[in-house]
C-alpha cells in the first residue's frame, strides 16, 4: 500500500488502533499494583494474550508495538508481527526514547529520539511495521507558546517527515496532560494552541498531511477535578479545538484515552462521533481503556487467559459501537 492507501486503513470506519507500546517500565509499574511479577517474561505473556484472542481483527486496523514486543514470540514460536500481519491487523511501533528535562525551559519536558531514528525505521521495517508513532507532552497550565511546545513541535516534525522519507505513516501525539484540576474550557483552550504550533511546524518542513495521523488528547477535565464534564461538552469542546487548529487535509485523528476510565472514554468518543461528518475520519487509539479490564482479569495467571481476551473483546466492540455513535452506557451492563 501507499503511504496515502495506509493511513487511510488506519483510520478506518468500524476499526481502531490498540496502543500496546507501553515502556517496559510503565507496563512494570501497573503489574506490581495488582501483584504481577514485573519481568520480560510476564510482559511477553500479556502481550500474548491480547494479540491472540479471538476475532480482535474484526475491530483493530493496528496496533502499536514497543521495541521490546517487536522482537518477541508467542508460545508457538511466532513473532508478534508477523501474528498480527497474518490477522490483516497494521503493525506499528513507537520510536521516541521518551521525556527529559528541557534545559531552555525549567520545569519543561521534550522527547527524545531522533538521532539514530532513521536507521531504527529501517530495522523496524524489515520486521513488518508500517507506521510509527511518537508522544510529547504538555500541561494545561503551560505558558501559550514556550519554548518546550515549540521544541516538541518541531521535533515531531522532523519525526515526521523521516517517517516519510523511510516509507511509514507517523501517528503525531501531542499530549495535553490530563493532570490537575484545569476545567474542560481549560484544556480546549490548550488543545488548540498545542496542535497550532505543532501544525504550523509539520507546514513549515512541508510535510504531507494525507499520509499523517493525529493522536490527540480529549478535551476532558483535569483528573482532580471533581465536577467532571458531561460526553456532549467533552464533544463539542474537542471538535472545536480539532476545527481550529487541524488542516482539513489531515489524513485522520486518532483519541488517546489519556487516563480517563474506560466509561469515560468510550462514552466521550461516541459523543464525537454523533457529531460526524468531520473534516476527518475519527477513531480510538486507547490503551487503558482497552486492556485496564482485561489486565485485572488476567492477573498473571495462564488459567486466566480466556476471561482477559473476553474482557479486551468487550471493551473492543464497545469502542467500535462508539466509533459508530452507537453506543450507550447500557451496553455497559451487557
Amino acid at each position: 500500500m501507499t503511504l496515502h492507501e495506509t493511513a487511510k486503513a488506519l483510520v478506518r470506519q468500524g476499526k481502531g488502533i490498540l496502543a500496546a507500546d507501553e515502556s517496559s517500565a510503565t507496563c512494570d509499574k501497573r503489574f506490581e499494583a495488582l501483584g504481577i511479577p514485573a519481568n520480560e517474561e510476564s510482559r511477553r505473556a500479556y502481550r500474548e494474550l491480547l494479540f491472540t484472542a479471538p476475532g480482535i481483527e474484526k475491530f483493530l486496523s493496528g496496533v502499536i508495538l514497543y521495541d521490546e514486543t517487536i522482537r518477541q514470540v508467542a508460545s508457538d514460536g511466532t513473532m508478534f508481527h508477523e501474528l498480527l500481519s497474518a490477522k490483516g491487523v497494521l503493525v506499528g511501533i513507537k520510536v521516541d526514547q521518551g521525556l527529559a528535562e528541557d534545559t531552555n525551559n525549567q520545569g519543561g519536558k521534550v522527547t527524545k529520539g531522533l538521532e539514530g531514528l532513521a536507521n531504527r525505521l529501517q530495522e523496524y521495517k524489515s520486521m513488518g511495521a508500517v507506521f510509527a508513532k511518537w508522544r510529547a507532552v504538555a500541561n494545561v497550565t503551560d505558558k501559550p507558546g514556550d519554548a518546550s511546545t515549540r521544541e516538541n513541535a518541531s521535533r515531531l516534525a522532523a519525526y515526521a517527515a523521516t517517517c516519510h522519507e523511510k516509507g511509514f505513516v507517523p501517528i503525531i501525539e501531542p499530549e495535553v496532560l490530563m493532570d490537575g484540576l484545569h476545567t474542560a474550557a481549560q484544556a480546549e483552550d490548550a488543545i488548540v494552541e498545542v496542535l497550532s504550533v505543532v501544525f504550523d511546524a509539520l507546514e513549515s518542513r512541508e510535510v504531507d498531511m494525507k499520509g499523517v495521523i493525529l493522536k490527540t488528547s480529549m478535551a476532558v477535565t483535569g483528573k482532580d477535578n471533581p465536577l467532571r464534564a458531561e460526553p456532549r461538552e467533552v464533544a463539542e469542546r474537542t471538535v472545536r479545538a480539532l476545527r481550529a487548529a487541524v488542516p482539513d487535509r489531515l489524513a485522520g485523528v486518532v483519541f488517546l484515552s489519556g487516563g480517563q476510565s474506560s466509561v469515560e472514554a468510550t462514552a466521550n468518543l461516541d459523543a464525537m462521533a454523533k457529531m460526524e461528518p468531520l473534516p476527518w475520519p475519527i477513531t480510538f487509539s486507547f490503551s487503558r481503556a482497552l486492556q485496564g479490564p482485561s489486565l485485572q482479569a488476567w492477573l498473571g495467571s495462564s488459567d486466566n487467559v480466556p476471561e482477559a481476551q473476553a474482557a479486551l473483546i468487550n471493551r473492543l466492540s464497545l469502542a467500535v459501537a462508539a466509533d459508530a455513535g452507537a453506543y450507550s452506557k447500557e451496553m455497559e451492563n451487557i
